[in-house]
Parts: C-alpha cells; sequence; structure tokens
C-alpha cells in the first residue's frame, strides 16, 4: 500500500498506515514479539464467573503473560490465581490498580500484586472528579508517591491512558502533559494504549518518541475505519510500523486489549493473539 506523508499524520490521531520517520535501523533479519500478553479485562465477564477455565482458555490460545484488570480479581484470592497460572504456564508482569485503593488500601495492593508475581503496578484510570484542572493537579502528587512506595517495596509504577487524558486541556495544556511534566520521570512510566491515544487524535508515532523512556507496556487495539474498536488484525492499524519505531525499543510488554469484545470473546482474543505472534517487523 502506497502511504503519504499526509496519510502518516491524518486520519484518527495517525494509527493507521504508519511507518516513514523515526524508525530505528534495523538488521535484515524481521523482529518478533516474544510473547503476547492479554489484559484480562478483556474478558471480564468470563473471567468474574470462572476464573480458573478462563486462564485455561487464555493459556490454550498461546498466550503466555497476562495483566489483572476487571472481572473482580481484587476481590479472588490472589494465591489460587497465581497457582492456576504457574500451573499453565502464564505469568502476571503487572496488574492494574485503582486510584482510590492506591490511597486507602496501598500495602494490601502491595501484597496482592506481589503474591500474583507482578513487577509493576499499573494506574488504570482516573474518575470525572479528577478531570478538572483542580482535581488533576491534586491528584499527581499522590502519582508520585505511589511510585515512591512502589519502589521501595520492589515494584515498577506506570499509568495507563484512555483519550481524556489528551483532549482535556484545561488552560491549554492537555492533562497528559502535565502528568508527563508534574511526575519523576524515572519512576511514573506509561502503559500507552495505542488506541486511545490515536482515538484522541494524537500523533501516536511522534508520541512514541516522545515518551520513549517512559514506555513501559502498549496496550495493543485495532481501530476500524469506523473508529470502533476491533481485534487485532481487523482494523487498520500497522502496528508493525508503530513497532518497529526507535521509541518502542523499550517496551517490555505487548498486551492485546478489546474493551468492547463481543461475547464469547474467545475468538476475538484468538483472532489478536494470532495476528500478533505472526507480525514481523
Amino acid at each position: 500500500m502506497m502511504i503519504s506523508r499526509r496519510n502518516l499524520l491524518a486520519g484518527a490521531g495517525g494509527v493507521a498506515g504508519l511507518a516513514l520517520a523515526g524508525v530505528s535501523a534495523r538488521p535484515a533479519a524481521a523482529a518478533q514479539l516474544k510473547a503476547v500478553g492479554l489484559q484480562l479485562y478483556t474478558v471480564r465477564d468470563i473471567f468474574s464467573k470462572d476464573p480458573v477455565g478462563t486462564l485455561e482458555q487464555v493459556a490454550r490460545i498461546g498466550y503466555r503473560e497476562v495483566e489483572f484488570g476487571g472481572g473482580g480479581y481484587d476481590a479472588m484470592d490472589p494465591a489460587m490465581l497465581r497457582k492456576t497460572m504457574d500451573r499453565i504456564g502464564l505469568r502476571a508482569p503487572s496488574v492494574h490498580i485503582g486510584y482510590d485503593a492506591l490511597l486507602q488500601k496501598f500495602d494490601q495492593s502491595v501484597v496482592m500484586a506481589k503474591t500474583l508475581g507482578a513487577d509493576t503496578v499499573v494506574l488504570p484510570y482516573m474518575t470525572d472528579e479528577h478531570r478538572t484542572e483542580a482535581g488533576w493537579q491534586a491528584a499527581l502528587p499522590n502519582f508520585n508517591r505511589f511510585a515512591e512506595g512502589l519502589k521501595k517495596a520492589g515494584l515498577g509504577f506506570a499509568y495507563h491512558n484512555h483519550d481524556f487524558e489528551f483532549t482535556n486541556k484545561p488552560g491549554g495544556v492537555s492533562l497528559y502533559e502535565r502528568l508527563l511534566k508534574a511526575t519523576d520521570p524515572a519512576l511514573v512510566k506509561v502503559e500507552l494504549d495505542l488506541y486511545w491515544a490515536g482515538f484522541a487524535g494524537e500523533d501516536v508515532p511522534g508520541l512514541i518518541d516522545r515518551v520513549a523512556d517512559r514506555l513501559y507496556a502498549y496496550h495493543v487495539k485495532d481501530m476500524r475505519a469506523d473508529r470502533k474498536m476491533a481485534a487485532v488484525g481487523e482494523g487498520t492499524t500497522d502496528f508493525a510500523a508503530l513497532f518497529k519505531r526507535k521509541g518502542s525499543a523499550g517496551v517490555q510488554h505487548f498486551y492485546v486489549e478489546n474493551d468492547q469484545a463481543p461475547a464469547p470473546y474467545i475468538p476475538d482474543i484468538t483472532t489478536s493473539y494470532r495476528t500478533l505472534s505472526a507480525l514481523r517487523f
């Protein structure tokens, strides 16, 4: 497919057809992902009813990493979940833990993350009261505090975006830019949701390169031409072009996620797994 510079930067934030400037020099042999992960929020409905059976299905597809989030996992026995993962060959490098839980149940959150085998805690979402200029500025010092406390406990910390961090611009400065400026880059990393950044109209390749030194993981979800979410491979996003950028070099994990995956979910995550497993970049 021919790609013009206009097409590269146009559309829903430039997530489709991305390939030109900023691509790192690579040997002739193409790279591939060492492990494909799944954010369990994608299968939250079936996970909440049968966590063991769902993890077994995920492992049978071929996934070797999962990221806990949603499905009521935080009310389950983490030791049971860890035992199941150990038995079927899954690991959970990171877990999503909400802002209020980190504020009010920090020590318990640390114990849960460590029991699950995680090395990083990801803050997944901020509710409406924090999305004003005053609310956001009040919360950001806690991001630093969470990261400092987690470091002492031997864990990392990252923030996961949606679209509002980019589109909400009090005083002309986006919440995301405020986060980058107000938090310690050595401690507060980012888990970049590629779909939501593009949905917000961001220049995704440029964003990847700007936050390269803070990138911990990607949330990998595809975007259809109508801007709706899709299984990886069923949309227009050129993930190979994004993954081979120099800015992507430090990304440690690639988690499939589809917030809107259709029931029964397994076919959707199977498509994503097969697409990413076959991807060469």
